[in-house]
């Protein structure tokens, strides 16, 4: 398994999770196999672009988000892609939170 496909399926998992499917949801809707979904996802698999297409279309996104704040090879991530990814890993609820804290932190600043 390339490191470029577990990226990429962290990436999967992280998007179906903040739009709130399961991995059986994401499959029926993109009308791919639950098992496929699961190997996408571990960095088994190798999506084509077909796929990448079906994927995005059936989590509201546009095709580059699942590309999207990738580490460029050998090189590590900028803060900004960090805290993208963290926050990410999160739950809708704790994002939420979360974008209201740093809200705060950020009128704060600007007094």
């Amino acid at each position: 398994m390339s490191e470029l496909s577990k990226q990429i399926g962290e990436r999967l998992r992280s998007l179906r999770l903040t739009a709130g499917l399961t991995q059986e949801h994401l499959a029926e809707r993109a009308d791919l196999h639950t098992t496929y979904i699961g190997q996408l996802e571990r960095g088994e698999k190798n999506a084509t672009v077909e796929t990448i297409c079906k994927l995005a279309k059936a989590l509201k996104v546009a095709p580059s988000q699942i590309f999207a704040h990738l580490p460029l090879p050998d090189s590590p991530p900028s803060p900004a892609e960090e805290i993208f990814q963290l926050v990410q890993e999160c739950p809708p609820r704790e994002q939420k939170a979360l974008l209201a804290i740093l809200r705060q932190l950020i009128e704060y600043r600007q007094l």
